[in-house]
């Protein structure tokens, strides 16, 4: 026990105090195992989960160490149930393990029988298993390795898996160094997801994710396919590739709506992978294509629901997960953890911009009034139209223009959700609008107007939250978001985090319509990044004219 700016409560909630002197030094202790639940201005709330012990425990913390930061920081004495319920919850962890036996069969085992008998009792495991060779395991069906460790992660029990990867088939890829190294945090990266053998790296938006995932294929030395967002995210894959690796254009091939080549390192997208021709997935031979010995999941927290009944079906393949954030608003964190693998390594925000890696920011919540029209259209909407109503208001376009004022020369983003919000905003900024509808030539020639500065507003739908390089960057403008997700603010912020030429502090600026839907969804995606260790300044509109 001590002073510290924690108190830890008996239902696994963390409460943060955030003025205290030592509030940074605990978050940083306290997120590699505790959630953000809640982030007001004075006080935060964590909550200790299952999965969060679990990937801290696959990232090599042990429940002691968890424990003790707890300890270290806590007012007053934790909770015995909360300090049981913990190394309870850790040893969880590998007490299950798939391994292979001597011909080859996948097994699971375990040395605490009656946790392996209980499990096998289950009625969605059960059919999964197909014989008992020792009273301390059971042979697994050849194809339901992943599905296994599915319905293991739903029970409480999630396995550790051994069972080893096909190498693929060789291909010798190198990094070309000249002129750059690799950084000490990337390697890291690349060497613990090698010693887990398959999993997840976390880290910030333009801290350089696709590098590790070349230094990775530099490492697997086999052929690889690589997942990507969208058609641009391939091309600046296979253009880092190009500047980063020995790999030649004829090595590498592209896999979209656009373009079918399949090459020893092939980009596919998620879109196509998920795309259906008579209810059937139609490109699902990519997959076996080749005899890929590693598969990247890039954007990871965006991985498409159909992707992960795909990626059951991968188990033997080596499998690389790359995201700036574990949050999935759906729930399906749990799937990341059993099917892609758990979190090998984390590098927090904060930690990489006191580095020098990533540019500095500050963030903004600017508040505006609705007009009474407004208001009373509002007030007597239903519930499914009022976050549209509130999020678009146009009381945000007179703000929009005074904050764009505010920057001068800088590059900036006006970034929101609604089209026809979107296309007013292009019209009065007199700027050009990129939306889903925008060809992929024209996308990619607007991105180069605005790095080259030809351009220097640029109006942009969520087809800019991922994948997109813009270093120049400084400022955003976000005028609406999907509802309340932490995953979209933190990308959104992260198109402004690549270090600036111009040295440039990155300003990020949310507009809500206060007291309303739109206000209330802005404080749940803020929690992701309050996490990291930002904090939002409150600035009222009527600040801005004055």
């Amino acid at each position: 026990m001590s002073d510290g700016p924690l108190i830890v409560q008996s239902d696994r909630t963390v409460l943060l105090e955030v003025a205290h002197p030592s509030a940074e030094e605990a978050r940083h202790e306290l997120a590699v195992f505790a959630e953000l639940e809640r982030a007001p201005e004075h006080v935060h709330t964590y909550r200790i989960t299952r999965l969060g012990l679990w990937n801290a425990r696959a990232a090599g913390h042990r429940a002691e160490d968890m424990l003790a930061t707890l300890e270290k920081y806590s007012k007053f004495p934790v909770p015995q149930s909360v300090s049981t319920d913990i190394a309870d919850t850790v040893s969880r962890y590998g007490r299950l393990v798939i391994e292979r036996d001597e011909e080859g069969a996948l097994v699971l085992s375990s040395t605490d029988v009656a946790v392996l008998t209980e499990v096998s009792r289950s009625k969605r495991i059960s059919p999964l298993l197909i014989g008992a060779p020792a009273p301390n395991s059971r042979l697994i069906q050849p194809w339901a390795r992943g599905q296994v460790k599915q319905e293991l992660v739903k029970l409480g029990w999630p396995a550790e898996d051994l069972a080893g990867y096909t190498p693929g088939t060789p291909h010798e890829i190198d990094l070309d160094e000249s002129g750059w190294a690799m950084r000490d945090y990337q390697s890291k990266a690349v060497d613990n997801f090698f010693t887990g053998g398959s999993g997840v790296v976390v880290l910030p938006c333009g801290a350089g994710k696709t590098l590790v995932g070349a230094g990775a294929m530099a490492t697997a030395k086999s052929t690889t396919l690589i997942l990507v967002t969208n058609t641009i995210s391939a091309r600046q894959w296979r253009d880092e590739l190009l500047k980063r690796t020995t790999l030649t254009e004829e090595e590498i091939g592209e896999y979209s709506g656009q373009v079918k080549e399949i090459k020893p390192v092939t980009i596919a997208t998620y879109q196509i992978l998920t795309s259906r021709r008579k209810g059937e997935y139609a490109h699902l031979s990519l997959l076996d294509a080749k005899d890929w010995g590693l598969v990247v999941y890039d954007e990871v927290h965006l991985l498409p629901a159909p992707v992960f009944k795909l990626t059951a079906d991968l188990q033997a393949r080596r499998r690389l997960g790359l995201t700036a954030t574990l949050v999935r608003e759906d729930g399906r964190a749990g799937d990341v953890f059993s099917l892609i693998g758990p979190k090998r390594f984390d590098a927090p925000w904060k930690e990489i911009e006191s580095q020098g890696y990533i540019s500095p920011a500050d963030c903004f919540e600017v508040r505006v009034d609705m007009s009474q029209d407004d208001r009373l259209e509002y007030a007597a909407s239903a519930d499914s139209e009022r976050y549209r109503l509130a999020a678009t208001t146009p009381a945000k376009t007179d703000v929009v223009k005074q904050l764009i004022a505010r920057h001068p020369e800088e590059r900036i983003l006006v970034i929101g959700q609604y089209l026809d919000q979107l296309d007013e905003l292009a019209a009065v900024l007199d700027a050009p609008k990129l939306t889903g509808e925008t060809p992929v030539d024209e996308r990619e020639r607007l991105y180069q107007a605005f790095r080259d500065g030809t351009e220097k507003v640029l109006v942009v739908s969520k087809v800019a939250n991922f994948s997109v390089d813009l270093p120049e960057a400084t400022v955003a403008i976000q005028v609406s978001g999907s509802f309340g997700s932490r995953q979209e603010e933190a990308q959104r912020l992260g198109r402004l985090l690549r270090p600036k030429q111009s040295g440039l502090t990155a300003n990020f600026y949310t507009i809500v319509a206060r007291d309303s839907l739109d206000q209330d969804f802005a404080q749940n995606r803020q929690r992701f990044l309050s996490e990291q260790g930002y904090s939002y300044t409150i600035l009222d509109a009527h600040e801005l004219a004055a």
